[in-house]
């Protein structure tokens, strides 16, 4: 029997549907586009037969860590939990997008090294400009406003990442530019058929 905190990269097996899974995590700002990629995402695997699990940030938080806050502890012990779930996830067949703002280089190791070689991990890159302009979800203005404490990339670092598989400037291309450079990733990752 082996620990369910190791890697298994041999252990994925392939869906009914004949897809072994795999996990693609992006990260990056609140308003970098990371859930709207998600759905124009999954929108092209379910179309080609895939079963797909979106495993955005703030819903997962909601049923996974209720009880955690923002501290840099919690948001760690929250994107554990989010990579194990992918693994699992992933190891029965799913093509698992990670929607998560993930700001700190460790985070993104130990996701690499929990879920191994079925792993991608993208980093969507916006000046923070920019997303406080789009502000999707309000957060930043509730944290000028002082509703928000501990806002990523304002008052709380958000880590430049270092190993990152694909960078995409969300910032400037479009959607669809986006969508296509991260599929053509995952095709030459051999996740999915060229």
């Amino acid at each position: 029997m082996t620990s369910d905190t190791q890697p298994h990269a041999a252990s994925h097996s392939a869906a009914p549907n004949g897809h072994p899974g795999f996990v693609l995590w992006m990260e990056g700002l609140s308003g970098s586009g990371k859930s709207t990629l998600s759905k124009h995402l999954s929108e092209h695997l379910r179309g080609k037969g895939w079963k797909v699990e979106i495993l955005d940030g703030d819903e997962v938080r909601k049923g996974l860590s209720p009880e955690l806050g923002f501290s840099r502890k919690d948001r760690e012990t929250h994107a554990h939990r989010v990579s194990y779930v992918a693994r699992v996830l992933s190891r029965n067949g799913v093509a698992v997008i990670v929607a998560l703002i993930t700001p700190y280089e460790t985070s993104r190791q130990a996701a690499r090294a929990s879920i191994g070689e079925r792993y991608t991990e993208v980093y969507l890159r916006a000046p923070l400009e920019v997303c406080q302009q789009r502000d999707v979800k309000g957060l930043y203005k509730a944290n000028r406003a002082g509703q928000v404490k501990q806002m990523t990339g304002v008052d709380d670092p958000f880590e430049e990442p270092k190993s990152a598989d694909l960078v995409v400037d969300t910032g400037t291309a479009p959607i669809t530019t986006c969508t296509d450079t991260i599929l053509g990733h995952l095709r030459s990752k051999g996740f999915l058929a060229s």
